[in-house]
């Protein structure tokens, strides 16, 4: 390969209100990193390296690259759920190919679980072969689930903090709401996406740390039998008159018709049922203990794309993990991940490092069960203790025009296509 000094940033899996800022910490580093040249932006993840379509982020105006501050999900230069697997065999050649004709030097992946996975499986190729190629991860996801269970990989994922905050506003509207229309509707059944990780619908908690609502949270590390369910909601009513429910979107309440994305993960928004309206449905079944119906909230990937919502301390530390990556890269610092740790101590304080790739692919950190309340109904002051810092303090402040919000809107400048056209090996058959 000739002397590499060109650099591709992808986004795999989904979205963030603060993915952006990861983006443009990149951006803004690479443009200090003498050893950093071009920089593009693959489409829609490792699909737009196997494509060659090849965003030119350098060429783009300061005005821009600030504005990914502002703007959520992925939008910008796309995001894709297409997992490399072992036997593509072409796949990987092709990523090699378009490395060697564009002059590439840096791979940084952006993403969760799998995008870490894909990040070393380049990077182990790399090595294989020869390549001065540096493969470099960026964490994210709004689960919370990359890691480990001690939390010594990377203490929480840029986006996290953001959704907390999300619920958080969520509950309290909720609850507002409920106090009124409580006579009619006693109960209202939220659920929240994770999957099968609780730390989503346990951020549920921050709206009521004091424990005055009367307020239910269902996650999925602790099942129980819908009768059993039926049995607290209706003893909470019994108390306060009503309830509020929040349940985690893979909550196990039987067969739901689920569909799976190309990484395997299961679609609960594209289910034929979801949990709330399985849960809504039995609860007014059964009966309620106080008159009225019970009904249902669904939040879909406006969890993940609410800018208004979005944490001021999510958005700065997304934008310093994005620079670290970019430092790492440049030092040519191969096969790892750009992390946050926690400071010990009451207050709260992070720090920036490196863990290999190798650690943290396609790893997955469970939710404490230590932080799940004895009742099995709540979560435990030491989650609300760790959650609390990640919320911030502040609500963003966004620009506007026209009253509509100013979104990043790059110029679709690409790298001239050097390579015949190719399409990937998982779509051929699709």
């Amino acid at each position: 390969m000739p002397s590499a000094t060109n650099m591709i940033v992808a986004q795999s899996g989904g979205p963030s209100p603060v993915i952006n800022s990861s983006l443009r910490g990149i951006l803004e580093a690479a443009r200090d990193l003498h050893a950093i040249g071009t920089v593009y932006g693959a489409r829609h993840g490792i699909e737009g390296v196997l494509k060659e379509e090849l965003l030119d982020l350098s060429s783009q105006s300061a005005e821009e690259v600030a504005l990914l501050r502002y703007t959520p999900a992925a939008g910008s230069i796309g995001t894709c759920r297409y997992k490399l697997r072992p036997e593509q065999e072409e796949d990987f050649q092709r990523v090699i190919d378009v490395f060697q004709a564009h002059n590439i030097g840096y791979f940084l992946y952006i993403g969760g679980n799998d995008s870490m996975d894909t990040a070393q499986k380049i990077a182990d190729l790399a090595h294989r072969r020869g390549l001065d190629l540096v493969a470099v991860g960026v964490p994210k996801t709004i689960d919370n689930d990359v890691g480990d269970s001690q939390f010594q990989l990377i203490d929480h994922t840029p986006g996290y903090g953001s959704v907390a905050r999300y619920w958080m506003h969520m509950v309290q509207n909720a609850d507002e709401e409920n106090r009124g229309s409580s006579p009619a509707d006693p109960v209202l059944v939220m659920q929240a996406m994770g999957r099968k990780i609780g730390f989503i619908p346990a951020a549920a908690r921050l709206a009521d740390p004091d424990r005055q609502m009367p307020l239910q949270i269902y996650l999925a590390e602790r099942p129980l039998p819908l009768e059993h369910l039926a049995e607290q909601v209706n003893a909470c009513l019994k108390q306060h008159g009503r309830c509020l429910v929040v349940i985690s979107e893979g909550f196990d309440v039987g067969d739901l018709g689920q569909r799976h994305d190309a990484f395997g993960h299961t679609q609960y928004s594209s289910s034929r049922i979801t949990v709330a309206q399985r849960v809504v449905n039995y609860l007014n079944e059964v009966g309620l203990a106080v008159k009225g119906a019970a009904r249902g909230n669904v939040p879909g990937t406006d969890q993940r794309h609410a800018m208004a919502y979005a944490s001021v301390v999510d958005l700065d530390e997304a934008h310093r993990v994005g620079q670290v990556a970019a430092e790492l890269a440049a030092s040519r610092q191969s096969g790892y991940m750009a992390t946050i740790l926690r400071d010990p101590g009451p207050v709260y304080r992070v720090r920036y490092d490196k863990v290999p790739l190798a650690e943290v692919a396609n790893s997955e950190r469970t939710f404490p069960t230590e932080w799940i309340a004895p009742n099995g109904i709540d979560v435990t002051d030491d989650f609300v203790r760790y959650a609390r810092p990640l919320i911030g303090e502040e609500m963003v402040g966004l620009p506007l025009v026209d009253g509509r919000q100013r979104l990043t809107r790059f110029e679709p400048n690409y790298a001239p296509q050097k390579l015949p056209p190719y399409v990937p090996q998982a779509d051929r058959n699709a």
